[in-house]
């Protein structure tokens, strides 16, 4: 029989929740506006975008792997789905439907040279990262595309809950969420990638095709930085050929921070989530403390080492 003991989550899972809590506390305390459900709206808008992404990057880091392209084949989605809804007049839904199948389309290239070529997923994506930021800027012009129809900013709307106004772009990251922690946790496809990230090797003499494995999941990671792309052009209102240029460390510092292990095999999507927070929440309650933004990048780089340092020790403590 399982002692009480067994049914008590890790200081791993509850970690990054007791951090987003003691930050919580800490900035109401030191300011009037932080503790409002305004204020909470906008960090979530805030983090709507790097909160898409880290799904996807959740993912990939499960299996061991990383991914740093994910932001800029983000930029290329959306920079595709508006200029093919500008210039030539494409429904919105069909100008969607081609960026996400641009942005899956990267998942699956970059699948195909980690799983075929064998390559290490760092210099596979860093590769593309440089290939997907050319094309972008090579086919806007390095120009912003503006004048979208309103369907495609549609997810930057807000609706009143209470008295807040909580963009529709939020409610879509928040079921996302909700649907892939579902998976992960339910599914013989989720609890794969898991045993990926553990042994490889073990999972492959058990009859789990490990590479179809790891293709589905940048695949589906691609799809991910899609639909963050389409969040970024609704918080924006431009295709921008500009953007993702931090979201790649934003994402995986959201992970990391999530109680994901870079090393694969351990985590819990819904720490992503969390892991965004506390950047949103550090980010916004040192601004409305006046702090500047140089601060922020300097707690936020010692927040990701204390992560990568826990999970390490928490590792050899396991062995």
């Amino acid at each position: 029989m399982p002692s009480w003991k067994e049914h008590i989550p890790s200081i791993g899972t509850l970690g990054p929740f007791l951090a987003l809590l003691i930050a919580c506390t800490f900035f109401s305390f030191q300011s009037e506006q932080f503790f409002t459900g305004a204020n909470f709206s906008l960090i979530l808008q805030q983090i709507m975008v790097v909160g898409l992404i880290a799904i996807g990057q959740t993912l990939i880091i499960l299996t061991a792997g990383i991914d740093l392209s994910c932001g800029m084949v983000m930029a290329l989605g959306g920079v595709v789905m508006t200029k093919v809804a500008h210039d030539f007049g494409l429904h919105p839904s069909l100008a969607i439907g081609l960026g996400l199948t641009v942005t899956a389309g990267f998942g699956l290239l970059n699948g195909l040279l980690v799983t075929r070529i064998k390559l290490p997923p760092f210099i596979v994506t860093l590769g593309t990262m440089n290939i997907a930021f050319a094309i972008t800027q090579l086919y806007s012009g390095s120009q912003t595309i503006t004048d979208l129809p309103a369907s495609m900013t549609f997810l930057g709307n807000t609706f009143n809950l209470g008295q807040t106004q909580v963009a529709y772009g939020t409610v879509l990251m928040l079921v996302c969420y909700a649907l892939s922690w579902i998976w992960l946790r339910e599914t013989a496809a989720g609890r794969h990638i898991y045993a990926v990230g553990n042994n490889p090797e073990a999972t492959r003499l058990t009859g789990i095709p490990t590479h179809r494995v790891i293709l589905m999941v940048y695949v589906l990671a691609g799809l991910c930085y899609g639909v963050a792309s389409l969040l970024s052009v609704a918080r924006t209102g431009v295709g921008d050929p500009n953007a993702g240029q931090t979201e790649n460390l934003d994402a995986i510092t959201a992970v990391v921070l999530g109680g994901t292990s870079l090393f694969g095999g351990r985590g819990v999507v819904l720490g992503s989530l969390i892991g965004a927070m506390i950047v949103g929440v550090f980010r916004n309650g040192l601004t409305l403390m006046g702090v500047s933004s140089v601060y922020q990048i300097l707690i936020t780089g010692i927040l990701v080492i204390l992560a990568v340092a826990t999970d390490q020790l928490s590792r050899k403590g396991g062995r």
